[in-house]
């Protein structure tokens, strides 16, 4: 008898499952340029387990972003993310940079806040977690199985950032690692004023010296926008078409919202400037003066009483620029067909904080009134206002810094996220192409 109950536990630890493996994630690269893809897969699951992964960053504040979806491991086990799809979450479907293009506000921050360094010389982290099952935004997810941190660089290792303090310019003079000469790129943000290098620092990761330019509330520059000068403008294109370490014989100039309108200004105006991407933009100058020695380009104004307020307090300024197809106000309308370089139009069709694809019509019909061909659209079905490198979370509604409101900029998550990376690309083709 004894013998029959000894065997019996035996048998038991042979018909026994074999032990789970440990789940692990891998993330690849662990540190790499901020506007290239990752590789992110799972191993060591059950076969069709139902997991969520979730990415957790903080900005420079110490403001919490996160992003979640819902994935299901294939027979092995295994997750691919570059090739299984999401079926819920902060997205769907196959979208392997969906976690960090999805990164939003958590539910204890301040809504409406968009996730940009601040500063480019450290690397943003992001932490990317497995969780077990499915939970749904904002839940209490379940127990962690996998996690992996991943670090975004916005500065390649060799890239140089020089603080720009050369006559009344401001700004910073990222230049690649080498002797160069490289391509030279000015780099302009909207009505939000400041400081932004992001952009810039990628651009010179990419091989160009490229000139992050504030033009106002920056330093000693004027506080507010109340009236612009071309000359500054001027100022700071023959800084950097002069400077060693860029090729030359012209320089472009890449801007978004406001700044792309300057950016039409310059290539109209100043015959150093043989590139102009525009984000955005607009093809006559809005809300400030532009002055250009004697000459004066009056800017289209706001109606206050054309903004709309939605029950969630959101602002919708979409109808509140004048007209520029108004021929009252065509002293406004930048003279485009002067130039004689190449413009890059990029637009998002969703764009709610002005009519850009509009904008982009009126400029092309104007450059081919007077025979011109000298221009390129890409145009988003999709996308909203503020295009920016690829990965750049999503941020539908965001904060004004001039108004203080949420202000609606439009767009759909994946559209605008697809917009980003392709157009991403393109610039630098365009910008290549025609600076050599």
């Amino acid at each position: 008898m004894w013998r029959v109950l000894a065997a019996a536990p035996a048998r038991a630890l042979l018909r026994a499952p074999p032990a789970r493996r440990a789940a692990s994630l891998a993330v690849s690269p662990a540190a790499g340029p901020a506007d290239e893809r990752v590789e992110t897969r799972v191993a060591g699951l059950s076969p069709g387990q139902p997991v969520t992964l979730r990415a957790v960053a903080a900005d420079d504040r110490g403001c919490l972003f996160q992003s979640c979806a819902h994935y299901r491991a294939d027979s092995r086990g295994e997750l691919h993310l570059s090739t299984d799809a999401s079926h819920g979450g902060d997205y769907t479907g196959v979208e392997p940079m969906g976690l960090f293009w999805s990164l939003a506000p958590a539910g204890m921050e301040k809504p409406y806040q968009r996730l940009v360094p601040r500063s480019t010389g450290a690397p943003m982290k992001v932490e990317v977690l497995v969780h077990e099952g499915h939970s749904p935004p904002g839940a209490m997810p379940g127990p962690v199985v996998a996690k992996a941190e991943v670090q975004r660089l916005f500065t390649a290792p060799g890239v140089r950032r020089i603080r720009l303090k050369e006559g009344v310019v401001r700004g910073s003079l990222f230049l690649p690692p080498g002797d160069g000469p490289f391509p030279g790129v000015i780099d302009m943000y909207g009505d939000e004023g400041g400081l932004i290098e992001f952009r810039s620092s990628l651009l010179a990761t990419r091989g160009f010296a490229a000139l992050s330019l504030p033009y106002f509330d920056f330093e000693d520059l004027p506080r507010v926008m109340k009236e612009l000068k071309l000359e500054y403008f001027e100022e700071a294109a023959r800084f950097l078409q002069r400077h060693p370490k860029v090729k030359g014989p012209g320089v472009g100039v890449i801007g978004t919202g406001k700044g792309a309108e300057l950016a039409l200004s310059m290539i109209t105006f100043l015959p150093e400037v043989v590139a102009a991407v525009s984000v955005s933009g607009c093809s006559s100058n809005t809300i400030a003066d532009l002055h250009y020695g004697e000459m004066t380009l009056p800017g289209l104004r706001f109606d206050m009483n054309k903004v709309s307020v939605s029950d969630t307090g959101v602002f919708d300024i979409f109808e509140a620029l004048d007209d520029p197809a108004n021929p009252a106000n065509s002293p406004c309308v930048i003279p485009i067909e002067k130039a004689e370089g190449h413009f890059l139009l990029v637009v998002g069709e969703d764009d709610r904080m002005w009519k850009s694809s509009l904008y982009a019509e009126l400029a092309i019909r104007r450059l081919r009134q007077h025979g011109k061909e000298n221009f390129e659209l890409l145009s988003y079905p999709g996308a909203g206002h503020r295009i920016d490198p690829p990965s750049t979370p999503f941020c539908q509604v965001a904060m004004d810094r001039v108004l203080g409101v949420p202000v609606l900029g439009g767009g759909e998550s994946k559209a605008h996220a697809h917009a980003q990376e392709h157009s991403w690309g393109k610039i630098q083709e365009f910008l290549h192409l025609h600076l050599g």
